[in-house]
C-alpha cells in the first residue's frame, strides 16, 4: 500500500452532488451511463461517465446522492467528456458500487 499525506489527501475534491440526469451511453466499449450531477452553487453541474449498469438502473440512480472527485482535469472517453470522477467500489465481478453518504448532506459537502 502506498502511503500519502494529509497534504495530498487534502488536494482531492471529494464531494457530495445529486444525480439530476441519467442517460444512456450506447457509444461506450464497457456499458456506462452518462450522469450529470449537481454539485451545489460552488461547483455547479458537472457531467460524467459511469460504468454502474449492472447494479442500478437509469431510474434508481435520478436523485440519488453520490461522492465524486471534482477537482481531476477533464477525460475524454471516446465522444464524451468526463468533467468529475464517480466514486465507487469494485466487487469481485466486476460490478461497481456506489460511494454514497449514509445520511443526507447538502450538496457541495467536502468529505474530510
Amino acid at each position: 500500500m502506498n502511503k500519502i499525506s494529509w497534504d495530498d489527501f487534502e488536494k482531492v475534491e471529494l464531494i457530495v452532488g445529486t444525480i439530476i440526469e441519467v442517460n444512456d451511453f450506447p457509444e461506450a466499449k464497457i456499458p456506462a451511463y452518462k450522469i450529470r450531477v449537481d454539485f451545489g452553487s460552488e461547483i455547479g453541474v458537472k457531467i460524467s461517465s459511469a460504468r454502474i449498469t449492472e447494479l442500478y438502473s437509469k431510474e434508481d440512480l435520478l436523485n440519488r446522492k453520490i461522492i465524486g472527485v471534482v477537482n481531476f482535469p477533464p477525460k475524454r472517453i471516446g465522444p464524451f467528456v468526463s468533467e468529475f470522477l464517480c466514486s465507487g467500489f469494485y466487487r469481485e465481478d466486476g460490478s461497481v458500487v456506489l460511494a454514497v453518504p449514509d445520511k443526507d448532506v447538502p450538496n457541495g459537502s467536502k468529505l474530510g
